[in-house]
């Protein structure tokens, strides 16, 4: 039976999010938490492809115990299972650390339904790496495939998967063996609204809770700050740009305005020749 793992970060909405001008770092406090948007859309599509073909849908994150909450979100989306790993030993992981970490969460659930098919977001909108998914199929040495915004086939029969990669000009069409790693982008899918009966099974739902002892083979000094050599020096809020310049008056007079500013523009960028 086809498995699908829908990897998942629980994450501050970054279009409230205030920045903390003493530390320059992000306010996580001044922020509701919400699931990755680009999570949403590598939810919703293990659960089509699960609706295609069959199998089972699980979802795990590494995070906070509030993070329960993106889980269950992703169960009114359509997943099956949750996975929760969480404790204090992952505190201040980097891109490296948290593939490491969520990588040992997925051996084990393997240990008794066998993944095939390993789905992420592009990127998380609070971090914009892009980093975790590539990093997750090295350590498990299957194919990463980035930037999908088609799944074209999934035969787990055969043991392979058809893609549509995005590029600037176009797509390429990709089959890769199975088990293989998909990063998706937002284009792929429309999450639609969650159906009643998904929220009533959200609203029960408990996800599995692991932590850094539930795991095997675990190195602690790869997990949160010890495992991270990433340094963040500082971090800034962009200055606004300038307000442009507001006509005024009738068409005419706008129109005037306009070319004065025009003819004085091309003025100083003018080259004027010896003589």
């Amino acid at each position: 039976m086809l498995h699908i793992v829908a990897c998942i970060k629980q994450v501050p909405d970054t279009k409230i999010i205030k920045m903390n001008p003493k530390t320059n770092t992000m306010d996580r406090r001044t922020a509701p938490a919400i699931l990755n948007p680009y999570d949403a859309h590598a939810v919703e599509e293990a659960v089509r492809i699960r609706n295609r073909y069959g199998g089972t849908v699980s979802v795990v994150t590494m995070g906070p115990p509030p993070a329960v909450k993106a889980i269950k979100k992703c169960i009114e989306i359509g997943a099956d299972e949750g996975y929760l790993i969480t404790d204090r030993r992952f505190a201040g992981a980097d891109t490296l650390a948290t593939s490491y970490a969520v990588t040992k969460a997925i051996e084990k659930i393997s240990k008794t339904n066998p993944v095939d098919l390993i789905i992420c977001g592009k990127m998380s909108i609070d971090g914009d790496t892009g980093q975790v998914g590539p990093g997750i199929a090295r350590r498990l040495d299957i194919p990463p495939l980035t930037s999908v915004n088609k799944v074209v086939e999934v035969n787990q029969e055969k043991g392979y998967a058809i893609v549509h990669r995005k590029f600037e000009d176009g797509h390429e069409v990709v089959q890769s063996t199975l088990p293989c790693l998909l990063s998706v982008e937002k284009t792929i899918n429309e999450v639609p609204y969650s159906t009643f009966p998904n929220m009533l099974k959200a609203a029960k739902y408990e996800p599995y809770i692991w932590s850094v002892d539930d795991l095997e083979d675990v190195d602690i000094k790869q997990l949160g700050l010890k495992g991270s050599p990433t340094i963040v020096s500082k971090v800034w809020t962009p200055s606004k740009p300038e307000g442009g310049t507001i006509f005024e008056g009738n068409a005419k007079e706008q129109v005037e305005q306009l070319l004065s500013i025009i003819l004085e523009k091309k003025e100083l960028f003018t080259v004027k020749e010896e003589s």
